[in-house]
């Protein structure tokens, strides 16, 4: 049987026929191709197939209001019928088309599957990176960029007036704001992986991952390290279309930032100086910027004013659209990303409510077209979380940007989520799901809870006697994090699924362990906790976790 247990820590052979040989005069052996031949063999075949289906129009300079240029590739079909809907795919990551480094062609499936499928599919680099004019800021605000970029492409002679936008983690997280600025030109969404666009929603005061509880977590600082490039290469204003295509197969304008351990880099303090202190850039992250949020964001506070004036989408911000949601449950930020699927089924119009669609797959951060017939999460196989994710997509497209009536709607259920340990898929109409029923555990000691060794016991009703219990925060020697879900943290940190019994042998973890489960029960819903404390710090941090106890005793 498994029980739960709640810990609180801180921070040759031949058949039988004949074999004859003819050889026929001395055969020249075919040279078989090194692992890069073959690649650049690939990549231009692609480019060859792209080139016979698809009208290419590179290094296009779109003006935004402000007179600012952001770069756009445009592929479109070349013998379209009649006008064509758009993908639209804006990212603060490096899409040239040409791979400097290789001396070939980037990867151009998604542009190729797009175009044959019968849609323009456009890809725009955020302001301040790459070859896009302007400052940077996260998620690439001001969000008038995204609302002219949609008026340009919606507006083009060979459009039919319907941009759908997709992509996963920064090239997602940009979305919701924009969307919630209701332009015509936008007919549908599709958020992959979007945590870092998530601002307040709810209970949570995450500022699209900033924070976990009020505390900054890490990701974000290795992140931005190659990220905020306020000083940057960059061409002419002047240059001509012709001009950056040829130059763009010379500089794709990328950094290559010099390695960083970040497993030790992390431990610098102050925490404010850690970019600083491997030799980064200034930026964003520690330094007053020419932007609308004014930068110098590890100086903000979760209430900060500052969160709202950038790209972030939060609770008071309307969506009309119809939405396809992805999400994963090993992903940094899956309890935001659910409430606002909730937020916005709970205040769009009646209609748009009722279009909006979510996927939760038991998966790590943007691994959802990864998963396979076995799909191990760290130490854990969750069977075979495999699901066509293009097919649900392009049907999605099909039906909101083409218009066709290809009966989806009535197929999909509103929520389709994976029960990791049953490992299965199962759908609902709602999240939670559908008759979920609220438990409450309690925390029981006879003050001893310390290690998985203590007394501590989680039970189903408070006891008529308990004791406190304690243990000592040293912030100098954090428990620190292993497993779970997360994203973009170097290697500094394992995500996934992994035994914790070590780090439970530790003074500073309080275990409460439940009574086995006499047979398998489902838990799929937000898990909260309610903690009375007291402390002699000034700052104290307490971190949660729900962990599976298998009968042979990890968990």
């Amino acid at each position: 049987m498994h029980s739960t247990r709640l810990a609180t820590t801180v921070a040759s052979a031949l058949a039988p026929f004949g074999l004859s040989l003819l050889l026929v005069g001395p055969v020249m052996a075919q040279q078989r191709l090194t692992p890069e031949e073959a690649l650049i063999a690939q990549r231009n075949s692609i480019e060859q197939q792209l080139e016979q289906v698809a009208v290419i129009d590179r290094k296009v300079m779109v003006k935004m209001r402000d007179g600012k240029l952001m770069a756009a590739d445009v592929y479109r079909p070349k013998n379209a019928a009649g006008k064509v809907p758009i993908i639209f795919v804006r990212t603060p990551y490096n899409f040239n088309y040409w791979d400097v480094k290789l001396g070939a062609p980037r990867d151009m499936s998604r542009e190729l599957e797009a175009v044959k499928r019968g849609y323009a599919y456009v890809e725009i680099n955020e302001r301040g990176h790459f070859f896009s004019q302007g400052e940077y800021d996260i998620l690439g605000p001001p969000l008038s960029d995204g609302s002219d970029e949609i008026q340009w492409m919606s507006s083009q002679p060979w459009s039919n007036g319907k941009v759908g936008t997709t992509g996963c983690s920064s090239t997602a997280e940009w979305q919701l704001a924009v969307v919630a600025q209701d332009d015509p030109g936008l007919a549908t969404f599709n958020v992959q992986g979007f945590g870092a666009g998530v601002g307040k929603v709810g209970p949570y005061w995450e500022q699209g991952n900033w924070y976990r509880g009020g505390a900054v977590q890490m990701l974000f600082i290795d992140w931005l390290y190659g990220q905020q490039n306020q000083v940057r290469p960059m061409f002419p204003a002047s240059a001509s279309q012709a001009d950056l295509i040829r130059v763009s197969k010379a500089f794709d304008l990328a950094p290559h930032m010099p390695p960083v351990d970040w497993d030790k880099a992390f431990w610098h303090l102050p925490e404010n100086d850690i970019i600083r202190a491997v030799g980064g850039p200034p930026g964003i992250f520690d330094t007053a910027m020419p932007v609308a949020t004014g930068g110098n964001m590890i100086a903000r506070t979760p209430s900060s004013p500052a969160w709202t004036k950038g790209g972030l989408w939060n609770e008071s911000m309307r969506v009309s659209k119809p939405g396809l949601w992805f999400v994963s449950w090993f992903d940094v930020s899956v309890s935001p990303n659910l409430a606002a699927y909730n937020e916005v089924r709970r205040t769009a119009p009646k209609p748009v409510a009722d279009q909006q669609y979510l996927v939760i797959s038991p998966v790590l951060h943007c691994a959802y077209t990864r998963a396979t017939e076995h799909t191990m999460i760290g130490d854990l196989d969750m069977g075979d979380a495999r699901m066509d994710y293009d097919a649900l997509m392009y049907g999605w497209f099909d039906h909101f940007l083409k218009g066709e009536d290809n009966g989806l709607l009535q197929k999909q259920p509103k929520v389709l989520y994976y029960v990791m340990g049953e490992n299965k898929w199962k759908q609902s109409s709602t999240w939670p799901p559908a008759g979920a029923k609220t438990e409450s555990f309690y925390f029981t000691s006879k003050g001893h809870a310390n290690t998985l060794y203590g007394d501590g016991a989680l039970v189903s009703a408070p006891t008529g006697s308990d004791q406190p219990d304690a243990f000592i925060y040293d912030p100098g020697n954090p428990v620190r994090t292993f497993g779970g879900g997360g994203c973009c943290q170097g290697n500094a940190v394992k995500f996934g699924s992994y035994d914790q019994s070590e780090h439970e042998t530790r003074n500073d973890i309080l275990v409460y362990d439940s009574e086995p489960f006499k047979q398998g029960i489902e838990v799929s819903g937000p898990i909260t906790v309610t903690l009375y404390v007291s402390s002699s710090a000034k700052d104290t941090d307490f971190t949660f976790k729900v962990i599976d106890v298998y009968p042979v005793g990890k968990a």
